[in-house]
């Protein structure tokens, strides 16, 4: 459906080139939605503008439908953007205008009739659930409700692919679950493909079906978020899982654990095992397991969990207890100080 193929991009800077992204290639599925994280200047923003031309990549190519948008003239560019809807960190509104002018000034300048532009106003406000806003101004909604007011405008032109860029980085938690939920109703409801940029991995969490993490300009891991989630490689990509998972032992406690045992990282998916396997732990070999910390998130197709746990025994019997876990189906790692220390994403 989105394919970027060795797509590069470089801005001319006072001191010299600027290589905002190198040789990024991506194929979203239709039907998928699409993550890219990454932290501030990782390429991220650069690469959704390229997305439909809103900059054009220095070399490369992007297709959208298996149609090259490089390739596009200007007038034909215009009209294969119409099938491609753009939502906004900053929303993007017309201060001056209704949230019902918001939405229907680019249907009329795309040529629609006056009762084509009000069926459509209509139906996305209240996919949106803003009927009762439709004469209110910006300056009276909250951001919540103003991306609202940005989505309905996307669909509005009923587009085959969404492009979010940060959509709901400038939101409060509680609005920010909102948008997401209607984001994935989009996508269920309407078939739209997704293709969205964030630094907030509770995002790509909740709604993903893949990612790619972006650093320097570069794609330096991508896959099934279940799979980034599970066996992350790259330094940045654990450090993002680690914001979800904050496991912070204080130095003592931990201390005291790894000298009579073996601290270890134990990975999950599904709510529970057939079997209660760390419970077996302490009936099977002579190991106490003691949970430090521990939590479970709903990623978008099923629940994934770690747990922090210090097992207490000897080497031999740590080790075989290890082993047992591992064949349950629990993935297994060995833990160290530095590793379990809190991470903040900025």
């Amino acid at each position: 459906m989105i394919q970027l193929k060795h797509v590069s991009k470089v801005f001319k800077g006072k001191k010299g080139d600027i290589h905002a992204l190198k040789d990024v290639s991506l194929h979203v599925n239709k039907g998928e939605i699409f993550g890219v994280i990454g932290y501030s200047g990782a390429g991220k923003s650069t690469l959704i503008r390229c997305a439909n031309l809103l900059e054009r990549p220095s070399s490369g190519n992007i297709l959208v439908n298996d149609i090259d948008l490089t390739k596009l003239s200007a007038g034909k560019l215009r009209e294969a953007r119409k099938k491609i809807g753009m939502i906004f960190q900053g929303f993007n509104l017309l201060k001056t205008a209704t949230v019902y002018d918001n939405v229907a000034i680019p249907l009329k300048l795309s040529g629609l009739n006056k009762q084509e532009v009000k069926d459509r106003v209509d139906q996305y406000l209240s996919i949106v659930g803003l009927e009762d806003k439709r004469h209110s101004f910006p300056g009276e909604l909250s951001g919540g409700q103003k991306q609202r007011v940005a989505i309905a405008r996307a669909l509005a032109h009923e587009p085959e692919v969404l492009l979010c860029d940060e959509a709901t980085s400038a939101l409060d938690p509680d609005t920010t679950e909102a948008i997401l939920d209607l984001l994935l109703t989009i996508n269920q409801e309407f078939g739209i493909t997704i293709l969205l940029i964030t630094h907030e991995m509770n995002v790509i969490q909740r709604i993903c079906d893949r990612v790619a993490v972006m650093e320097n300009g570069e794609v330096i891991e991508q896959g099934p978020v279940s799979k980034i989630f599970s066996s992350p490689v790259e330094a940045t990509t654990k450090k993002f899982i680690r914001s979800v998972f904050s496991h912070h032992i204080p130095d003592e406690i931990l201390q005291n654990c790894q000298s009579s045992g073996q601290v270890v990282l134990l990975s999950f998916f599904g709510y529970s095992p057939e079997e209660p396997a760390l419970a077996l732990v302490s009936k099977k070999f002579n190991v106490y397991p003691n949970i430090l910390s521990g939590s479970m998130i709903q990623l978008k197709q099923e629940p994934y969990g770690q747990l922090l746990v210090h097992l207490k025994g000897e080497s031999l019997e740590v080790e075989r207890a290890i082993r047992f876990l591992s064949e349950q189906g629990v993935k297994v790692e060995g833990e160290s100080r530095d590793g379990i220390k809190n991470q903040r994403i900025s």
